[in-house]
C-alpha cells in the first residue's frame, strides 16, 4: 500500500484529484459520530445500541454530498458499512441508492473478524470496472488498513485499487 499526501481541494477541483492518481476508490469516513467505538450492549441491528451522528455530523454529511454534486463525479456504485453511522452518511450524502457491504464493517473492539472483513474488501477491489468510480462509506481503521492513512470523521480518501496509491484530500 502507498500513502499519498493530502491534498486541499475545492469541489471544483476534486475531480482533478482523483484523476491525479487514476482513483477509482473514493474512500468516506463516515460523519462525526462522538466517542470512540460503540457501547459494550452493541447490537449491529439497532442503531440505538451504536455510537451515531450528533447533529453536527449530519450537517457535515449534508455537505459534504452537496460538495461531491458539485464536483461532478459521476459513482457507478455506493457502499456503505452496515454500522448506522455509515448507512446514515450515505443517506444523508443524498447521491442515490447504496448498498452495505460487509467489506467496509469496523474491527475497532473486534466486533467483526478484521481477516475476514479486508479480506472481503480485498475481492471487492480486485473487481472494480474499469473507468467507474466507486464511494466506500466506512471507518477509520478501514480506511487505515487499505491505504495507511487515517482520515477525519467526514474525509476523503481517493484510491487506486490497481496501483494503491492513495491521497487524502480535504475540502
Amino acid at each position: 500500500m502507498l500513502s499519498g499526501s493530502a491534498g486541499y481541494a475545492g469541489a471544483d477541483t476534486l475531480k482533478d484529484e482523483l484523476a491525479s492518481i487514476d482513483a477509482d476508490i473514493v474512500f468516506m469516513r463516515h460523519a462525526l459520530a462522538p466517542g470512540t467505538g460503540d457501547p459494550a450492549s452493541f447490537d449491529i441491528t439497532d442503531c440505538n445500541s451504536q455510537r451515531n451522528l450528533d447533529a453536527a455530523g449530519r450537517r457535515q454529511a449534508r455537505q459534504a454530498g452537496e460538495a461531491l454534486k458539485r464536483s461532478g463525479i459521476k459513482f457507478y456504485q455506493i457502499l456503505s458499512s452496515r454500522w448506522c453511522r455509515c448507512t446514515e452518511t450515505a443517506a444523508l450524502l443524498d447521491l442515490g441508492a447504496f448498498t452495505t457491504f460487509d467489506g467496509l464493517n469496523s474491527f475497532f473492539d473486534g466486533q467483526v473478524d478484521r481477516q475476514e472483513t479486508l479480506s472481503l474488501l480485498a475481492q471487492k477491489l480486485a473487481k472494480t470496472k474499469d473507468n467507474t468510480v466507486t464511494l466506500m462509506v466506512t471507518h477509520q481503521v478501514v480506511i487505515g488498513a487499505i491505504t495507511g492513512i487515517s482520515p477525519p470523521s467526514g474525509g476523503l480518501v481517493l484510491y487506486n485499487s490497481r496501483t494503491q496509491q492513495s491521497k487524502q484530500v480535504r475540502f
